[in-house]
């Protein structure tokens, strides 16, 4: 369901990620609608290893509101751990 509602999150900032991520649990969380993706997208740690998680097989689409600013993007749904949301250099 898309209620509209806003949600409060910390990111992480991370120039080197090459991709924006959004982590699995959160999603669930707050039941954000999925959707799925055409093609399979293996990810790598930032050590190289593979994610613990797999492969990301969904995203999500939404606002970002930031000082004003709002931005429509695309988040890759994985498990990251203690962190909510990468945003990286896509």
């Amino acid at each position: 369901m898309d209620t509209h509602e806003g949600v409060t999150v910390k990111v992480l900032l991370d120039s080197r990620a090459t991709e924006m991520f959004v982590d699995k649990k959160f999603v669930e969380k707050y039941e954000f609608r999925m959707e799925k993706l055409e093609k399979v997208v293996k990810i790598r740690n930032v050590d190289g290893m593979e994610n613990n998680g797999g492969t990301v097989t969904y995203e999500i689409e939404c606002n970002v509101y930031h000082k004003g600013h709002v931005e429509r993007i695309r988040l890759d749904v994985c498990d990251l751990g203690r962190t909510e949301v990468i945003l990286g250099m896509p």
